[in-house]
């Protein structure tokens, strides 16, 4: 089997302030909010099926790196955010709106919250490793 490296990883940052059984939440729906809007162009992501010695499959895991750093606030996230927008960068959010009640109310109150009031837990993206490097040099590996 030939492996090429890979150029591309998953980025998502965290709001170090948001307990982690939150964020682990916020992770989850924002990952695959991610992979989905990518549908259409799945490619790049490199899932694999992986294969063990006695024959059992581990399906659709991307030989891309994820790395998960953290952001000091929201505010962090929010200037990630604003680079992402202008660059044209395909990527999901997850702000405290999206938390509390029925779907239907969190619908309604992030529609009713400004963007400068919405408090974000994190932010998730995919892009080339260098170009990634460059914009989230500011922040730490989350740990």
């Amino acid at each position: 089997m030939d492996f090429v490296p890979t150029t591309d990883q998953f980025v998502c940052v965290l709001n170090k302030k948001i307990e982690h059984a939150r964020l682990f939440n916020a992770l989850g729906h924002m990952t695959a909010g991610l992979v989905a809007l990518h549908a259409n162009n799945l490619k790049p992501m490199r899932f694999q099926f992986y294969f063990d010695k006695d024959g059992g499959s581990h399906k659709s895991i991307s030989d891309n790196g994820y790395i998960v750093l953290k952001a000091d606030n929201s505010n962090k996230i929010r200037d990630l955010r604003i680079l992402l927008l202008a660059k044209g960068t395909v990527f999901t959010d997850f702000t405290s709106t999206m938390t509390v009640g029925t779907y239907a109310e969190q619908h309604e109150n992030t529609h009713n919250t400004s963007e400068a009031n919405l408090e974000y837990f994190g932010i998730c993206f995919f892009m080339n490793k260098e170009e990634a490097r460059e914009l989230t040099k500011k922040f730490s590996l989350f740990t």
